[in-house]
């Protein structure tokens, strides 16, 4: 059975500035220029200082976007600089791409470049690709931790645990990639009791079975075999029991943050 993807296609939609750059913009402001028409205004614009950057990234909010256009990620906001990847829009579930946004470089009053969180090998690469290729931005306030040592799982909301569980992770020679990435998808509906009932896909990526469908992504799922966790069972996948992975499922949107220690 085709697994059913619980993420829609996102439209593409107006740009939105974050409300972190808005802040940094304002900050740029002296009062008594806001306080004036616009002549002042114009003034204000001139003294503003680019590039600006904005770090989007912490512990207690990320933000994530859908990609809409097929784009190349560059190694530096500038389409002259080398490509690091080509992006499509549809992952290799049939689920809407999605990027994790770093950072927010500004070079003009009309042109913004985002810092991403790639879902290739090597793990843990970034990539710079324009404001154009992307649609709405969208907030998320939580952030999944695995321990592989403990065999742990934490979710956390503003920086604070809300769910825990034992997990499984991948065995010494199917290692389960350590770094910083991202909760990509969410599919149901397998056919198969193997996954459990959900399972989460991610932006890591197993360095030595590369040669899988769709190139060996880890993913965060259930098991027919909950006797077997905790403990270092699966090929790289992070396996929980499947009221765990319910659970997890009605706490976790899609764009969340995944670190693995």
């Amino acid at each position: 059975m085709t697994p059913t993807t619980h993420q829609r296609p996102i439209p593409a939609r107006p740009a939105l500035v974050s409300a972190l750059l808005c802040a940094a913009l304002l900050a740029l402001v002296p009062a008594s220029t806001a306080a004036t028409g616009s002549s002042s205004r114009s003034a204000t614009t001139r003294r503003i200082a680019y590039p600006l950057t904005v770090s989007l990234l912490s512990p207690k909010l990320a933000y994530w976007a859908p990609v809409v256009s097929q784009i190349a990620a560059r190694r530096a906001p500038s389409s002259a600089a080398s490509v690091v990847t080509q992006l499509s829009m549809i992952t290799g579930d049939g689920t809407q791409n999605i990027l994790l946004l770093l950072k927010e470089q500004k070079l003009s009053p009309s042109q913004d470049w985002y810092e991403v969180r790639l879902p290739i090998l090597p793990n843990n690469s970034v990539g710079w690709v324009p404001r154009s290729a992307l649609g709405n931005i969208y907030p998320v306030t939580t952030h999944l931790y695995v321990n592989r040592e403990n065999q742990t799982l934490v979710l956390k909301r503003n920086g604070v645990p809300i769910f825990s569980t034992r997990v499984g992770v991948g065995r010494t020679y199917w290692p389960t990639p350590a770094g910083q990435f991202y909760i990509r998808d969410k599919l149901t509906d397998f056919g198969n009791p193997f996954y459990g009932p959900i399972a989460f896909g991610t932006s890591a990526r197993s360095a030595v079975l590369t040669d899988w469908p769709g190139g060996g992504f880890v993913g965060v799922h259930g098991t027919n075999e909950p006797g077997l966790i905790p403990g270092h069972i699966s090929h790289g996948c992070i396996r929980l029991i499947n009221t765990a992975i319910v659970k997890l499922a009605q706490l976790m949107p899609v764009g969340t943050p995944l670190t693995i220690t």
